[in-house]
């Protein structure tokens, strides 16, 4: 996997916006492969409402966001109500993550997150253009990826690291657990348990670690009144999906490895 955009691809272009998605999706057309199945990618013609790329044998489709710098705790998206409304359909994309050097087109990462890990809460509103604006009026969204759990943020490139295609593939077979939670409140309290377990930083953990969480998650989801109850019912998901186990009086253990 080569780890440079080319600048060739964005040479009849003068706006560098237009340059820089030329020389991306270029290259993820060329190098990277499906994470679900292993399959090539297809592009979409321009201009697709919905996605970037797909796989003709799985038919995932993914959605291409590029920065120069690092990644950052936020990436700029487009309009707010359509993200939100995406996030309820079932034709949202997935999300892949490029980020590149501008002065050297060096890739110094590139991620997947799988579309089941987006919920409402992870989309920020931004603030609506102003009278004057072309766009007056218009909101936008960022996509708060520091509240994605880890073990959702796929690497095939980190830290200008190339990850092997059986990791890539085995890290996203991983996270079919939640995929399986049906209602978007389901999967937000899935998720946030999940932040918070790996918030720890210990393999090895117990029930009252989670409840030292019980604040944060209360603030998230301020109609529910027994926060420890669902603490405890999202662990007991997670052991039966065998992310976890469940080593005895309290105590857990972190059976999948995010990093």
């Amino acid at each position: 996997m080569e780890l440079m955009l080319s600048s060739l691809l964005g040479s009849e272009y003068k706006n560098p916006t237009q340059k820089i998605r030329v020389m991306t999706e270029g290259w993820v057309n060329k190098s990277v492969f499906c994470p679900n199945c292993g399959s090539t990618l297809n592009r979409f013609e321009n201009n697709s409402p919905v996605a970037d790329f797909y796989c003709k044998k799985c038919a995932e489709e993914y959605e291409l966001k590029s920065k120069n710098g690092e990644i950052g705790k936020k990436i700029v998206d487009g309009a707010y109500s359509t993200m939100i409304e995406r996030l309820k359909s079932d034709n949202n994309p997935n999300f892949f993550f490029l980020t590149y050097n501008k002065s050297t087109f060096e890739i110094r990462n590139f991620l997947t997150i799988p579309k089941y890990f987006f919920v409402p809460a992870i989309i920020e509103k931004r603030k609506a253009l102003s009278p004057t604006a072309r766009r007056a009026g218009w909101i936008g969204c960022n996509i708060d990826v520091s509240n994605i759990p880890e073990i959702g943020k796929i690497f095939f490139i980190q830290n200008g690291i190339v990850k092997s295609k059986d990791e890539v593939l085995g890290k996203w077979s991983k996270t079919d657990f939640v995929k399986s939670t049906q209602s978007i409140e389901s999967k937000g309290w899935l998720l946030d348990v999940l932040m918070c377990v790996e918030k720890i930083k210990h393999a090895e953990f117990s029930l009252e670690d989670v409840y030292t969480f019980e604040g944060v998650l209360k603030a998230k989801h301020p109609s529910n009144n027994n926060v420890k109850a669902k603490i405890r019912q999202q662990l007991q998901f997670l052991r039966d999906k065998e992310v976890i186990d469940f080593v005895g009086r309290g105590q857990y253990r972190m059976r999948l490895v995010s990093k």
